[in-house]
């Protein structure tokens, strides 16, 4: 097989969409290990409902501990760092040929990675804490973007590679 039929396979694209999610992945809990603040404040926002219509129907799912923020920040920067070597870990192994493993690792991160941003972020977020109502602390567009990268991912990991034909 020539190096072009190589580089330009499947199998290329997935190990480039895994290393490109594992790099992101990285930086994000890299930066909210860093910056912790930043997004803490995020997520005392978004959880408190604070910036929403307030409507009192809603307000009784509002979480105005800091206890239990900064909790929930910290199992999301946990999640998303065991995400990202879940990825690193699938991009060594499809480095070193063992496409089985490295498949199976690469679905764990973007499962994480999809169960984040859309359960957690789209839906939960997004939707029990009313964060759509938010004009400054509204991360949808950004959740469901790496929802999208996510599952686009996955996707492009399970489809079958054809043969190439030999002429």
């Amino acid at each position: 097989m020539g190096f072009s039929a190589r580089i330009g396979g499947l199998r290329s694209a997935v190990v480039v969409l895994t290393a490109m999610t594992a790099l992101q992945m990285a930086l994000i809990a890299f930066g909210n290990i860093t910056d912790f603040g930043t997004n803490q404040a995020f997520v005392q926002h978004v959880l408190a409902m604070d910036t929403t219509f307030r409507s009192p129907d809603m307000m009784w799912r509002a979480i105005t501990s800091p206890g239990l923020q900064n909790t929930a920040y910290v199992v999301i920067i946990a999640w998303e760092a065991l995400s990202a070597l879940a990825l690193i870990a699938a991009l060594v192994q499809w480095l070193r040929g063992r496409d089985a493993t490295a498949r199976r690792l690469a679905t764990l991160g973007w499962v994480m990675w999809i169960l984040l941003f859309g359960v957690g972020f789209l839906a939960i977020g997004g939707e029990w804490f009313q964060m759509w109502q938010s004009e400054k602390w509204n991360g949808l567009q950004p959740a469901l973007q790496n929802f999208l990268i996510a599952t686009v991912a996955l996707v492009v990991a399970h489809l079958p590679e054809k043969q190439a034909v030999s002429r």
